[in-house]
């Protein structure tokens, strides 16, 4: 993932998180949720589609019998610390 587009991936999910507390917080009127929905349904699908771009693009390294050879990133794995 590019640098501009890491940002925008980052940027976008921060301003999807403004739009869930801002419908959360139930002070909106009925037009402004629903265009606020509306934006978060759109942030919600780019960022989806980034993620799933950069899943199809995870792989591991992997050395077996001294030759390397790539596995696809397991979709159920889950980070260690």
């Amino acid at each position: 993932m590019t640098k501009e587009k890491k940002e925008r991936f980052e940027d976008d999910v921060k301003r999807l998180q403004k739009i869930v507390d801002e419908l959360a917080d139930g002070k909106l009127t009925l037009g402004e949720s629903l265009k606020k929905y509306e934006e978060g349904i759109k942030l919600s699908q780019g960022c989806s589609a980034t993620l799933n771009e950069a899943q199809r693009k995870v792989q591991t390294l992997m050395k077996k019998e001294g030759k390397y050879s790539l596995e696809k990133f397991a979709e159920d794995s889950e980070p260690q610390e």
